[in-house]
């Protein structure tokens, strides 16, 4: 076969949508290594899962959003788990999700603590939108105390606890493991990697003809020929194609290792809590099998910074974060703080998304997968399968998405 004839495909993004859309093209049956070329390119000089990809609680769940999206990715994960061994790879397991309304017993300090000035704009990441009334499933049963394995946080603060989900409808992975190991997997099956930025698409006549990048530690930009390009890059997309109505929203995170003796059993928590000097609030506490408590809080709108290396956190917010996720526990009270972080969600900015599905109307062989919001973790392996059947045979056969087609965005 001629050069000439050779598929090359480009997925621009290294974060969950970009290594989970490169891991199932080259799972696809129309997939040739000495027939079609995939190249995955990451701006971060780090390599992969560098932004909210890496920074995620990493919930899956079926109650997640939009439906014709989540129906396919959960089976997905389950797919995914069994076939390479999720549990160990990458921390797959179902968990009990509930929501935790109490009051906080202070650290000696939290008087003193002051909200952030660059917080102003606080927004929440709306998680539980997905429930039928917003936070609970079926009715309003309220249990007057906690679980029975549900030790890791007071009893004598807790005002209410209700499941939000029924089992088996919530699980969890360890996002930054989740992403890398699709990368590891696609990149076994013949995918490259590169550690570039993508400044533009080339296109003639109507068609994408390739990109030019800059590579990691260089100046000067180079080409790289494409006859597909598949834009994966979050909250950046819009650096490659203006008219995406896609922004950034700020999300602040922490990492708590717990002691060796404690117990801590798989709950999500969705927590609402009182009596910290400064209002409700309603940190989303997730347990982790290797001993880590992930922590979030609501987002905020600071400008976006030009690459994922150069994103800023702010002290404050993790710190207030600490306390309030604290002030519940003793257990996370009594661990170590092993990471204070925050990442960039992408949201559009005229409302619902994700958009997925190939940009015709600026170029043919133009595909685009961003907007995700808090959902890419969970709606990662359904985006990619649709990717993969659009750009390998020119249509999507594991889900309508119709809906949160391109044309409906740009």
């Amino acid at each position: 076969m001629s050069s000439d004839s050779v598929r090359n495909i480009v997925v621009v993004g290294g974060g969950i949508i970009g290594c989970t859309t490169a891991y199932y093209l080259t799972r696809h049956p129309a997939f040739v290594p000495s027939q079609v070329s995939i190249t995955l390119l990451e701006a971060s000089t780090r390599g992969a899962a560098q932004g909210a990809s890496g920074k995620a609680g990493g919930l899956v769940a079926k109650w997640a959003y939009p439906k014709e999206l989540v129906n396919v990715s959960f089976n997905e994960h389950v797919k995914l788990a069994n076939e390479h061994n999720g549990k160990d790879r990458w921390g797959w397991r179902y968990v009990s999700t509930g929501s935790w309304e109490g009051r906080g017993d202070p650290l000696p300090d939290d008087l003193d603590a002051r909200p952030s000035n660059s917080l102003k704009r606080e927004k929440s990441l709306e998680k539980t939108l997905g429930l039928p009334d917003g936070r609970k499933v079926g009715s309003n049963r309220k249990l007057t105390g906690l679980p029975d394995d549900l030790l890791w946080v007071k009893e004598h603060l807790t005002q209410s606890y209700s499941s939000m989900a029924p089992e088996g409808a919530t699980a969890q992975v360890h996002p930054y493991l989740f992403t890398t190991s699709m990368l590891d997997l696609a990149k076994e099956k013949g995918a490259q990697f590169k550690s570039g930025t993508v400044t533009s698409i080339i296109q003639s006549g109507g068609k994408v003809t390739g990109v030019k990048y800059v590579e990691a530690g260089q100046s000067e930009s180079q080409t790289l020929p494409a006859t597909d390009v598949v834009v994966c890059g979050g909250a950046w997309s819009p650096a490659l194609i203006s008219r995406l109505p896609i922004q950034g929203m700020r999300a602040h995170s922490v990492v708590i290792r717990t002691e060796a003796t404690a117990i801590i059993a798989p709950y999500v928590l969705f927590t609402e809590i009182t009596g910290l000097g400064n209002g409700v609030v309603t940190p989303e506490i997730y347990a982790r099998p290797d001993g880590t408590v992930y922590a979030c809080g609501p987002g905020d709108y600071s400008p976006l910074p030009d690459n994922v290396d150069d994103v800023v956190v702010d002290p404050t917010a993790c710190e207030n974060l600490l306390k309030n996720v604290c002030a519940i526990s003793d257990e996370l009270r009594a661990g170590t703080t092993e990471v204070r972080q925050a990442c960039y969600l992408p949201v559009s900015s005229i409302g619902g998304g994700p958009i997925i599905g190939e940009a015709e109307k600026i170029a043919k062989g133009l595909f685009v997968a961003t907007g995700h919001t808090c959902w890419g973790i969970s709606n990662a392996p359904g985006t990619a399968k649709a990717m993969a059947e659009l750009v390998m045979e020119g249509h999507m056969k594991c889900a309508d998405l119709k809906r949160l087609h391109p044309s409906k965005f740009i």
